[in-house]
């Protein structure tokens, strides 16, 4: 009975450090600054592994050498790593220019459907009342975040979407970088657009012409922001 035991307890080790040895972990930070990254989308296409960074700017994600990992956050180039290790790793995202988000990139899109993509992220962020790892554990808080981040994500694909180059260019006498950059500065929020549309939209638009027009042309664009 002892031996039986031992023999159960041996492979379930051995188990666990097979997979800590497919674990790879690291550190994001923004370009320029010494500022980690908190909430940074990581996955891992070729083994459908997500994880999303802590607010030390943090991650640990199970893969393989030879696959190739994304890192994205709202508001920053995407990255990609491709692991020929497993030695920690050091990834570096660099902000956008300006707060537009590619548009006609995002518009060519296919939909972006998370609950049919990631599925395993909402069965693992469901709360059980007889299970702590249901609340405690990593997989099941990190799952908790990603929902988060993917609400945020449809958002922003919702007001890219209203807020295009097309509809905004169809009502203000602005074309090409003029009018990336009035988008850019009076992009509303996703809560407004759900409350504002049609001719409450239009007017949006037209009183946010009055104010950029009142603007010196220095002002017509977002300031770059200086590292830190």
């Amino acid at each position: 009975m002892y031996l039986k035991f031992y023999l159960v307890l041996f492979l379930l080790i051995a188990a666990t450090s097979v997979i800590a040895q497919n674990v790879l972990k690291g550190t994001v930070s923004e370009d320029g600054t010494n500022n980690r990254m908190a909430n940074v989308f990581i996955r891992d296409n070729s083994n459908k592994q997500l994880t999303i960074t802590d607010k030390k700017g943090n991650f640990s994600i199970r893969t393989e050498t030879g696959h190739v990992l994304i890192f994205e956050s709202p508001g920053f180039i995407s990255d990609t790593l491709y692991v020929a290790n497993l030695a920690p790793q050091k990834i570096v995202l660099s902000a956008k220019t300006i707060a537009l988000r590619e548009v006609s990139i995002s518009a060519n899109k296919a939909s972006f459907d998370p609950h049919q993509e990631y599925p395993e992220v909402y069965t693992r962020s469901k709360l059980y009342v007889l299970s702590p790892s249901s609340w405690f554990g990593k997989e099941a808080v990190d799952a908790r975040r990603l929902k988060i981040y993917f609400k945020t994500e449809a958002e922003q694909r919702h007001i890219d979407a209203v807020f295009s180059m097309a509809y905004v260019g169809s009502i203000v006498p602005l074309k090409d970088k003029e009018l990336e950059n009035f988008i850019s500065l009076y992009r509303p929020n996703y809560s407004f657009l759900m409350n504002n549309y049609g001719p409450s939209l239009a007017a949006y638009v037209n009183d946010c012409y009055k104010k950029y027009k009142a603007l010196p042309p220095e002002k017509r664009m977002l300031q770059k922001l200086s590292p830190q």
